[in-house]
């Protein structure tokens, strides 16, 4: 579907879905409504785009490489109710581009996933629901278990958030070009916003900026508070000062947080 007219830049991350079985999936999965508005990151070729602008009552599409606008625009020939932006998502401001938008439904760029998502959990708060493409890695990243090798600051922030509707994984074949990886569809909707995220999120990135040290060495490290600071508040909320960063809940991220505030 990508045909001879275009050849995918790796280093913006781009693997064109082809597979229009998995339209469906996505469709079920994103709970799509003729009222939705939609904000969509990597359009690409406009396969989803214009699957979506059938379904929808308006869509968003954020796209950084200007050179797939001729593909996109005749791919989206009669959609009217397509609106194109062309910049890089990550430095636009979306939430004013895309004011009306409550879902967030995307293959997903590999390299900035992982960012984007985090960032749009407080910096889009109108988002009510995400239904995203990405690799398999960065899907299970998002609801791993504390203790568990791929637990991290996004399974934190992402957890406190949001919670999980839905998983579907999708093979390589379904990509042009076909990616060395395995990706996923994860959907999720939203949670009421934890009082005080913005340091809520300063600590987790903190804590797991040094995944070999102690939470009270990593914290100290990064200069959010000495290590003393850290050892004595975490053991005033039960936590081992020995503990690791990985150890605690997201729940016990925030008694954390409280306290040392």
């Amino acid at each position: 579907m990508t045909g001879p007219r275009f050849t995918a830049k790796k280093k913006l991350g781009q693997h064109f879905l082809v597979d229009e079985n998995l339209l469906g999936v996505i469709d079920r999965l994103a709970g799509l409504d003729s009222s939705d508005n939609v904000l969509e990151i990597g359009p690409g070729l406009g396969v989803l785009t214009a699957y979506l602008a059938e379904r929808v009552a308006h869509v968003d599409a954020v796209e950084i490489d200007r050179e797939l606008e001729p593909q996109l625009r005749e791919r989206l020939v009669g959609h009217e109710n397509v609106s194109l932006h062309f910049g890089d998502a990550l430095a636009l401001d979306l939430a004013t581009l895309a004011p009306s938008a409550t879902k967030l439904v995307a293959n997903l760029p590999y390299n900035i996933a992982t960012p984007l998502i985090v960032e749009s959990l407080d910096g889009l708060p109108q988002i009510e629901l995400w239904c995203v493409m990405v690799q398999r890695e960065a899907a299970d990243r998002l609801f791993a278990s504390p203790g568990s090798k791929v637990y991290g600051a996004v399974s934190v922030l992402v957890q406190l958030v949001t919670e999980r509707r839905g998983f579907h994984p999708v093979s390589r074949e379904a990509f042009r070009p076909r990616p060395r990886v395995e990706s996923a569809l994860v959907a999720f909707s939203r949670k009421p916003l934890p009082e005080d995220f913005g340091r809520i999120k300063r600590l987790v990135v903190a804590a797991f900026a040094h995944r070999r040290k102690t939470l009270a060495n990593s914290l100290a490290i990064t200069g959010l508070v000495s290590r003393g600071e850290a050892e004595t508040t975490l053991v005033r909320v039960g936590r081992d000062p020995r503990s690791r960063a990985e150890a605690l809940t997201p729940a016990e991220f925030v008694a954390l947080a409280e306290a040392l505030s």
